[in-house]
């Protein structure tokens, strides 16, 4: 069964936003770069990105996607695709390619990932 794991938001000031969740919640800040903050509660990923100098962003701000970590990535994306999904590509500048991550849309155009193992310990840095 896959899992539902990580949630990406993006924003114009990820410094701020991020210091929000770690003040509010407890996060904890896993990896960061010039251009997004990984925080964590052990469980959920939550990617902070910047709205305006993260290429993935796509320059919008809010919900960007949420991710599900699956075991088989191969079978899952059939699924989706099955189900409707469209095929979306990869993370830019992160992970493994389409060995380890797959972003979708699903039927009314929301993007969301599918992960393996790997990609949830390394990039996501959650346990799995």
């Amino acid at each position: 069964m896959a899992k539902l794991r990580h949630i990406a938001i993006a924003v114009p000031d990820i410094q701020d936003t991020a210091r929000f969740y770690e003040s509010s919640f407890g996060m904890e800040r896993v990896r960061e770069s010039d251009v997004a903050v990984m925080l964590t509660d052990g469980v959920i990923s939550l990617a902070i990105i910047d709205s305006n100098r993260n290429v993935n962003a796509e320059n919008r701000t809010g919900l960007h996607h949420f991710g599900f970590l699956v075991e088989d990535l191969d079978q899952a994306a059939s699924r989706v695709e099955q189900s409707g999904g469209r095929y979306h590509g990869q993370i830019r500048n992160i992970g493994d390619g389409p060995q380890s991550e797959r972003k979708y849309r699903d039927p009314n155009g929301i993007d969301f990932d599918i992960v393996n193992a790997e990609h949830a310990r390394k990039v996501w840095r959650i346990p799995a």
